[in-house]
């Protein structure tokens, strides 16, 4: 009889934990639902064999534990040699490239504006500093060999900026010899292009074979970066493979040691997902390599691969080729890259139906230009497809209106008795042909398209920066002067006084406030989600509106 209100108070009161519990992640608590990577463990977890963070061989791969426990530390850089910063810069990036261990220790990616509406942007993925660290590493194991904590030397007469005419550019770091072995480790920019060529030549130097192993692997810690308040969005290591698919694992589940993802291929890839942008190492497809998600300290996390390299005899080499890609999470593109890369851009169990959505939503952006005006066109049209199932929904609503005098009127009757309280409103029901569900199912079946479309839109990296209209310059940030936000309460203020009035004064009062209680979270969304509301609210409105007064119009005709 009252499921519609039920639902509403069970929406009204997850909404209200969900609020407050983003409240206490945004002021630095602990959430109730998302540990963080610091909240179920307060130590590292160690690999057999491994020794203190820092230290020879500790934060090798885990496979190389036993292999490497007994090395010498000489793929440590000696205390006198000092490593240096290598800069770059591209169409797409700003970088520096770490000496010790040729590591990619800052990438900075660049999307130029077009001087007016639209700035350039500017995020940096990877990173290492007292604050935060988020590296892309490579290196050898199996013996004394090249790491990520050798000290490397750039060739000379290298270019480090992409000039004017040229497509691509090259930046090489040699290692010194040791256990005779020397690595020369190359990275390859190319114009307009988030992903980068990682070769590393393994030289044998020696007089002796050796069968290293090689790695490539990201680290980072768990701070999250450009998260919507608000709003959860996954960070954290993913795995591709042909056979299992797309595998991702929380921070969180790291730190209780799960290993649910596969741990052999070869193909696919490995990923550091976060909100709008992701780095993932792509190996070669067709080398077998081993697969590893661990914790090295107390904040670091990796992902990475390990690929046994054939017998390299003296005077002999051996290339190791990966890609690295780097960059947003933008659909189209990440499907020309990889199998499967585009699942990154994660939705979750909605995903069989967001991506028809969000290929939707690019097809009317393609005819439009403008994101915003897109945004408004899609909802429209989902609201057309679904107006016969609102139309129900308005017309039993509309009918529970009309006799919601009358069910007050038998309720306060039979109050004392409650079972014929419920046969005397289920005979008016019958009576007058009102269902009281009709108004609840119709609604049920539409949510998860529009739980789909928000996922869309908060995931879409396509609408950072993208400007709508006037003071709406960026629909991943939130509504600058809250104009959004209030017409979204206006809206649901007057749904609410369209519906009808529950016989509970109290409820009646409560359901008044929810539009209030959900402005204060649309007051921090991005104005993009603000703006899918706020139509979909009006257009709800409109036929709401147009429904009663067409069957009241119907009901004067006869009489």
């Amino acid at each position: 009889m009252d499921i519609k209100r039920t639902v509403l108070w069970v929406i009204f009161f997850v909404s209200v934990v969900m609020l407050f519990d983003n409240w206490q992640r945004s002021h630095g608590h602990p959430s109730m639902f998302f540990p963080s990577a610091t909240q179920t463990h307060t130590t590292a977890t160690a690999e057999p064999g491994t020794t203190t963070p820092g230290t020879q061989p500790s934060d090798l791969p885990p496979q190389a534990a036993n292999a490497a426990a007994g090395a010498a530390p000489g793929a440590t850089a000696p205390a006198d040699q000092q490593a240096a910063l290598v800069p770059f810069s591209t169409d797409v990036f700003r970088g520096v490239i770490d000496t010790r261990g040729g590591t990619l220790s800052k990438l900075t990616l660049i999307k130029q504006g077009d001087g007016g509406k639209e700035p350039d942007l500017v995020i940096t993925l990877f990173d290492h500093t007292k604050d935060h660290t988020y590296l892309a590493r490579t290196g050898l194991y199996g013996g004394d060999f090249p790491n990520h904590n050798t000290i490397f030397t750039p060739l000379p007469d290298q270019t480090h900026d992409l000039a004017s005419g040229k497509d691509t550019m090259s930046i090489s770091l040699a290692s010194p010899e040791m256990g005779g072995v020397r690595t020369i480790k190359t990275y390859t920019f190319t114009r307009g292009s988030y992903v980068i060529n990682v070769e590393t030549k393994v030289e044998n130097v020696g007089t002796k074979p050796v069968a290293p192993t090689a790695y490539m692997e990201l680290v980072r810690d768990s701070q999250a970066v450009e998260t919507p308040r608000f709003s959860h969005t996954f960070i954290g290591p993913a795995v591709y493979t042909n056979e299992h698919h797309f595998q991702k694992l929380s921070f969180s589940d790291v730190d209780k040691n799960k290993d649910d993802y596969a741990t052999t291929a070869d193909n696919g890839w490995v990923a550091m997902v976060q909100h709008y942008f992701a780095t993932a190492w792509i190996p070669k497809e067709g080398v077998k390599r081993n697969i590893y998600i661990n914790k090295i300290d107390p904040q670091l996390y990796r992902v990475g691969v390990t690929q046994q390299l054939p017998t390299i005899e003296p005077g002999q080499s051996y290339t190791v080729s990966a890609r690295l890609f780097a960059g947003p999470e933008e659909e189209r593109m990440l499907e020309g890259i990889a199998p499967g890369l585009e699942l990154v851009k994660d939705y979750g169990w909605v995903t069989i139906i967001a991506k028809p959505l969000f290929w939707l939503l690019e097809k009317i952006h393609s005819y439009v230009g403008n994101w915003g005006w897109a945004i408004v066109l899609l909802t429209v049209l989902i609201k057309a497809v679904f107006f016969p199932l609102s139309a129900a929904s308005y017309k039993s609503m509309a009918r529970m209106k009309e006799i919601t005098p009358r069910m007050q009127a038998l309720r306060e009757r039979f109050k004392g008795d409650p079972q014929k309280m419920n046969s005397a409103l289920m005979e008016l029901y019958k009576t007058e042909k009102v269902n009281p569900f009709g108004g609840c199912l119709p609604v049920v079946i539409q949510i998860p398209v529009f739980i789909s479309l928000y996922w869309v839109l908060l995931s879409s990296v396509e609408m950072r920066g993208a400007p709508w209209i006037l003071w709406i310059h960026d629909l991943s940030q939130q509504d600058p002067f809250f104009i959004l936000p209030v017409l979204m309460a206006v809206s649901m203020f007057i749904q609410t006084r369209l519906n009808p009035t529950p016989p509970d004064p109290v409820q009646a009062k409560m359901m008044m406030f929810m539009p209030l209680a959900f402005s204060v979270m649309f007051f921090f969304f991005p104005a993009g989600l603000v703006l899918y509301y706020v139509v979909n609210n009006v257009l709800s409105i409109a036929q709401q509106y147009y429904i009663t007064r067409m069957m009241g119009a119907s009901k004067k005709k006869p009489a």
